[in-house]
């Protein structure tokens, strides 16, 4: 990683050469193993990540017992920034969800690049303004839209993260990330395949006609896409 433009990370590459040379030397290279607890709730960090390949879920947890995702994060994300420049204390679970790569940096060393960097800074906050952005979405759109528009909008974002229509993902992890019943997913499931939108077999989900997977999903996948690409256009 010699330039910002060698790496798969949006993030990183919006840095111009002399900030991403200043942070450099901090970035360190991890492997994303599926299912590993990159943060907890309440605990403190030990290290920001910026997402290469796979993706990450972030989760919150009801007193049921149930965890809910709001958020999920991939090569145009922070894993982290936020509470690393505020208290130091995660807000929420970071779970990798498909396995991949990332540069992980740790808490000190991110937020003195952060203290002495106005436009690593902002970068930062901006990132944090679309991950709320997300969230937000998120909220609304479990509370207003059917099981079918939100799987298709998940689909949409996961496949935007991983660039391929083949999804390996369980009936069942999709219906804790949508926090949903599984049965309710199933029989969307099976509808969306006997549209021909999707292809499920056990334990992998391939989307086979993606204009009518987005026709089916609701607006609140390019709304905060939109959104979230104009709050992180590369500035002057």
């Amino acid at each position: 990683m010699t330039a910002s433009g060698s790496t798969p990370n949006q993030l990183l590459r919006m840095l111009d050469a002399t900030n991403f040379e200043l942070l450099r030397p901090h970035l360190i290279p991890v492997e994303l193993v599926r299912e590993t607890v990159l943060s907890e709730a309440g605990s403190a960090l030990r290290h920001v990540f910026f997402p290469h390949h796979g993706t990450v879920s972030i989760t919150v947890g009801l007193t049921e017992g149930q965890n809910i995702e709001v958020a999920m994060l991939g090569r145009d994300s922070i894993v982290g920034g936020g509470a690393a420049l505020a208290d130091g204390i995660a807000a929420s679970d970071a779970i990798v969800l498909f396995s991949g790569t990332a540069s992980a940096v740790e808490i000190p060393a991110f937020r003195n690049m952060a203290a002495g960097s106005g436009p690593f800074r902002s970068l930062v906050v901006r990132h944090e303004q679309a991950l709320l952005a997300r969230a937000q979405q998120s909220l609304l759109c479990n509370t207003l839209h059917s099981v079918e528009a939100r799987l298709a909008r998940w689909l949409l974002r996961a496949r935007d993260l991983s660039d391929t229509e083949t999804l390996a993902l369980t009936q069942e992890t999709l219906a804790q990330m949508m926090g949903v019943r599984r049965n309710a997913v199933s029989l969307v499931a099976h509808a969306l395949q006997r549209a021909g939108i999707i292809r499920y077999s056990r334990g992998q989900i391939e989307i086979t006609d993606l204009r009518a997977l987005e026709a089916t999903s609701c607006a609140c996948h390019s709304t905060v896409k939109a959104h979230c690409t104009r709050l992180l256009k590369p500035r002057p």
